[in-house]
């Protein structure tokens, strides 16, 4: 199979993602299992020529797989599709998985993201958190987000991206994407200079070490409105993961920086219904005075408790909404267990 029948084939199929790996045949992940191809078990030598294709369709250079490293970033094809590929050696031999992504901007109504939700995007200035782990999501929830922005208000929204995966038309914002190692050495770089390009929102494709996470600080303090992802399991933890990266003597600032920055964190992962579909599951923390004092002191083991009594502001925990879900007979009581973060206090809701 050439590149464009795999690709096809994807499309068609509702694949997620793409796996071409020696040793098995082309192999489609659909609806989170993995669906085979009958055309035979590939070899080495039936993979180098679709990685080929593959340097070739997205105008790259194998610098970085000739030097041994993985390489990652994506193409567009026309009437097809979006792709992602991250390339990489396995077992001696060169291998590539590939995301796909659909055209255009996915409708949050459809993908199941609720507006307590995208109602982060209608804040002026502040940090936005979206936390999960990687798949779970989290660049289709900031993509949606960015999107509400672009068609409500006139902003110049800047995005550092590896890679770009969902393309946004100028709007009533304007929208600049730049991809990490193609636009922009790194995120470092592209911080600190999209602080002389007349910001009004930024979009940090990850909080990844003490530098970028200062840089984010510091960039939210200017007035912008940041949004950035880490991969954290709960509100909690995400915060704890920024404070964590900061020398001791300087988490006391950094606790009291966050809770005057933070408008909101979002913690998602998919799950899979009862009906075979996966459906985003998120917990949402936003900011209110108690929730700022829990954050300046330190006090996160109450952050679940102070979730669950703001329900009507719009907050939820994962486990309220796993709970949510298992009641109204959306996903079964084994899928709710294995993707909760208090087994104990799930176990006993749902027996």
């Amino acid at each position: 199979m050439t590149l464009q029948e795999i690709l096809r084939e994807a499309t068609q199929n509702g694949a997620s993602d793409i796996f071409l790996i020696a040793g098995l045949p082309v192999t489609y992940k659909i609806k989170g299992t993995q669906k085979r191809s009958e055309n035979g078990i590939m070899k080495p030598a039936d993979i180098l020529p679709l990685i080929n294709e593959i340097y070739d369709t997205g105008r790259r250079q194998k610098t970085n797989l000739e030097a041994g490293l993985d390489d990652d970033f994506s193409f567009s094809i026309p009437d097809l599709g979006r792709f992602r590929v991250n390339v990489f050696r396995q077992r001696g031999t060169a291998s590539a998985v590939i995301r796909v992504i659909k055209f255009g901007i996915p409708d949050p109504t459809q993908l199941g993201i609720p507006e307590n939700v995208l109602s982060l995007a209608d804040h002026k200035t502040g940090l936005v958190l979206v936390a999960g782990a990687a798949g779970s999501g989290k660049s289709t929830t900031l993509a949606c987000m960015i999107d509400r922005i672009n068609q409500r208000r006139e902003c110049h929204v800047i995005t550092m991206e590896d890679p770009i995966e969902y393309l946004h038309a100028h709007n009533k914002s304007i929208v600049s994407q730049r991809e990490v190692f193609i636009d922009t050495p790194g995120y470092l770089e592209s911080l600190r200079s999209a602080l002389r390009e007349s910001p009004d929102v930024i979009l940090l494709g990850e909080m990844r070490d003490y530098d970028t996470i200062s840089s984010a600080i510091t960039a939210a303090e200017t007035g912008v409105l940041l949004f950035s992802t880490l991969h954290t399991s709960s509100a909690a933890n995400t915060i704890n993961r920024i404070v964590d990266v900061f020398p001791a003597n300087q988490q006391l600032q950094v606790r009291g920086q966050l809770a005057q920055l933070i408008r909101g964190v979002v913690c998602q992962q998919l799950i899979m219904t009862t009906e075979g579909h996966l459906m985003p599951v998120f917990e949402v923390l936003k900011t209110n005075p108690a929730i700022q004092n829990m954050i300046r002191e330190g006090k996160l083991h109450q952050l679940d408790s102070a979730m669950q009594a703001a329900s009507a502001d719009g907050m939820t925990t994962m486990d309220g909404s796993l709970l949510d879900l298992y009641n109204k007979q959306l996903i079964t009581k084994e899928a709710a267990l294995a993707a909760c973060n208090n087994y104990e206090f799930m176990s006993k809701r749902i027996r």
